[in-house]
């Protein structure tokens, strides 16, 4: 009886020059997209030595932006994580009329400009809007304001959460919670002790994410901010008020600071992804 005959996986031809060219391209385009010019920001900044790049980034104005920037996102955050948690346990778990809708709305945010959200925003509390007359009648401020700023950095970011946790709950599906509630146990501990568990990685994935996006925000805060120096400017827009003013060292010293905010994000999807293979190979 003759042997059975081996098959090998057909050679293309010159697939060693074309993988190899691939990889060429990917590098050159990450080196001259990515990390020249965070290179860049690196050297503008420390160009005038450490001295400079301290005095700059300990301004008052500078410090103000940093503060209000991690209000902002903190603020942004706790509500996200909140909203995000109960639009994907009702979308994953029940069924209502709406769903796709409800669906579509947390996509929202991702078709509309920021630009035009903060428009949105002026146009519902500003002085000439909706509720502006109410508002100013009541001494209340939204518009050139924190809560304005909130509310846009809110607006722009909350389906970072609800998009990471849907698709997983969907995948995970309901035995264990269905066994755990045969079993006796509540509604909220069946969460506290079978759904939260299980959906840690992804929650603090979406998290990452959400925190990168507030931080960085431009187009909404931008509208809504008024550029009021050392009440109202983020990180972002003091970054462009400084080069505006021709203060490029300054400009690339803040902006550094959120070079750094994007490095220590990169780090932490990095071992997210390294703890939950769930999230393995998403860029």
């Amino acid at each position: 009886m003759s042997a059975p005959a081996t098959t090998s996986r057909p050679r293309v031809a010159g697939s060693a020059i074309v993988r190899w060219s691939l990889i060429a391209i990917a590098l050159l385009f990450l080196a001259i997209f990515l990390v020249l010019p965070l290179a860049a920001v690196f050297a503008q900044a420390f160009s005038k030595g450490w001295q400079t790049y301290l005095a700059s980034v300990r301004d008052p104005d500078a410090l103000s932006a940093v503060r209000l920037t991690l209000k902002a996102t903190s603020i942004a955050v706790v509500m996200n994580v909140a909203f995000g948690l109960s639009a994907a346990w009702a979308i994953t778990r029940f069924s209502f009329k709406g769903k796709q809708l409800l669906i579509s709305l947390i996509d929202l945010p991702l078709a509309v400009s920021p630009v035009i959200s903060g428009l949105i925003f002026v146009l519902l509390f500003g002085l000439h809007g909706w509720f502006g007359a109410w508002l100013d009648a009541h001494d209340i401020r939204i518009i050139f304001a924190v809560p304005g700023i909130v509310l846009a950095t809110v607006f722009v970011t909350f389906p970072f959460v609800a998009r990471e946790l849907i698709p997983f709950m969907q995948a995970q599906g309901t035995e264990e919670e269905q066994a755990a509630l045969v079993l006796g146990a509540g509604g909220w501990r069946t969460f506290w002790h079978i759904t939260l568990p299980n959906i840690r990685w992804s929650l603090l994935y979406g998290v990452v994410l959400c925190s990168a996006r507030a931080m960085g925000e431009f187009g909404a805060v931008s509208v809504v901010s008024g550029h009021i120096r050392g009440e109202t400017n983020t990180l972002p827009l003091q970054v462009e008020i400084l080069y505006n003013e021709y203060n490029f060292t300054a400009a690339f010293a803040v902006a550094s600071l959120l070079s750094l905010v994007a490095l220590a994000t990169l780090v932490a999807k990095k071992l997210i992804e390294a703890r939950d293979p769930a999230h393995r190979g998403i860029a």
